[in-house]
């Protein structure tokens, strides 16, 4: 097996080397580093491995927490510490904007990071039967594969919810449908966790008799899915209170549904609603866009800032659920939304929204293309776009520089998903 130093990192946290005319990325192996690799993938131009052994450390290398760590897929970046991981999630996103758009932003902003550990607020946990390994397995895809990784412990997830692993595999292992019960998405409030079971034949008094017993045992909340997400409905107990979480620095509760949008990491979110408020200055006697909006997570935050706050969302369930939440919040007088389809936005459907000072732009990985492309003479003077794909925040940049005559004033990372290669970031344009 060949050996090579290491250069870079890539969006997916491998490392990058070049090695007899050929680019290998290298999962498990950090900058600076010698190591030999075993390549699992030859192309004529690239080459995809992993680290079989470090021949020379890097200083950011640090010890994996996660025993599972290499075997299961939820994570990839556990061998890096926290400031290494933040500085090259900067960089992929800096390297976005130039190579995609060929601009640099005026200032890069702090990264925001907080504890990498027992963090995820949600997870979508995969269920099967398998004898050969004991019967039911819970937990995370293995690294490139659909097995699922025999684990009873997961770092990132509360200890609350990791402490439950094993026992759900038990109790899933006894129920009449155990091969029929092939996903559970955990939801996690202030105040309640939510298990839904994703179940593909109705229950048998035994099995709900199982779940009661189980739920009342551990403090969770059982609801069914025997459909889609809005067949999803509570089971057991039915008078627990409503999955919310709080925004404290803006005197906020937001209540939603386990199968509603949420950002995963709780901490994260509260900081990132600060950089955005602070680079978004919200002003009595400003109207202001929130596009994309969700259940409300950025528009109340604007409206409890004195600015009347104008949400524009795809699902009409959604904006309901924002509506509901802007009138508990007493915020329904500075507050507005509508449905529309972003991805398909008109310069006529910008018009028809009214004079708007400022944007709020908080799209799905696909980003905001279209939405940018609409903006006319009269758009709004400052943009703060809150991306999860920096690739698609690049291009929208490149669109919004180029075209529309913003200049990139700034952006950064928030580090949402810690242990993983996933980059949130945030970004002010203005004009």
């Amino acid at each position: 097996m060949p050996a090579t130093i290491i250069e870079s990192l890539d969006h997916e946290g491998r490392g990058v080397a070049r090695h007899e005319g050929k680019t290998i990325f290298i999962e498990g192996a950090l900058p600076q580093e010698e190591v030999v690799f075993s390549s699992y993938r030859r192309q004529p131009n690239y080459e995809l491995a992993t680290a079989s052994r470090i021949l020379t450390s890097s200083a950011l290398r640090v010890e994996p927490r996660c025993r599972h760590f290499g075997v299961c897929g939820g994570c990839s970046m556990q061998h890096l510490d926290a400031y290494g991981q933040a500085a090259a999630k900067q960089r992929v996103l800096e390297d976005a904007f130039w190579h995609i758009a060929r601009i640099r932003p005026m200032e890069i902003y702090p990264a925001i990071y907080g504890t990498g550990w027992g963090y995820r607020s949600r997870a979508r946990l995969s269920v099967r039967l398998v004898p050969k390994k004991g019967g039911i397995l819970v937990g995370f895809h293995e690294k490139r594969s659909s097995y699922i990784a025999d684990m009873d412990t997961c770092e990132v997830l509360p200890p609350s919810v990791s402490a439950l692993l094993s026992p759900l595999r038990k109790l899933i292992g006894a129920l009449s449908l155990p091969n029929r019960l092939p996903q559970i998405e955990v939801a996690i409030g202030d105040s309640l966790t939510v298990l839904v079971l994703r179940i593909l034949q109705p229950l048998t008094p035994a099995d709900e008799t199982l779940l009661r017993d189980f739920a009342d045992r551990h403090g969770i909340q059982f609801w069914l899915q025997p459909g889609g997400p809005e067949s999803a409905h509570p089971f057991h107990p039915c008078d627990a209170p409503p999955l919310s979480y709080v925004l404290p620095d803006f005197g906020l509760r937001l209540q939603f549904r386990p199968s509603e949008f949420t950002q995963v990491n709780h901490g994260i979110n509260r900081m990132l609603l600060r950089r955005a408020m602070s680079l978004l200055q919200p002003q009595p006697g400003e109207r202001i866009g929130d596009l994309f909006c969700g259940l409300g997570n950025f528009t109340l935050p604007i409206a409890r800032s004195g600015a009347f706050a104008f949400g524009v969302e795809g699902s009409q369930v959604m904006v309901r659920r924002a509506g509901d939440n802007a009138a508990q919040n007493g915020l329904a007088d500075l507050t507005s939304f509508s449905v529309a389809n972003l991805f398909e936005a008109t310069t006529e459907m910008l018009a028809g929204w009214g004079r708007l000072d400022k944007w709020l732009v908080d799209p799905p990985r696909e980003g905001a293309v279209d939405l940018v492309k609409a903006i006319g003479e009269e758009g709004p003077r400052r943009i703060v776009y809150v991306s999860c794909n920096p690739a698609t925040l690049a291009r929208d940049a490149a669109v919004l520089a180029h075209e529309k005559g913003y200049r990139l004033s700034g952006a950064g990372i928030a580090n949402m998903f810690p242990q993983t290669s996933h980059v949130e970031s945030i970004a002010l344009f203005e004009r």
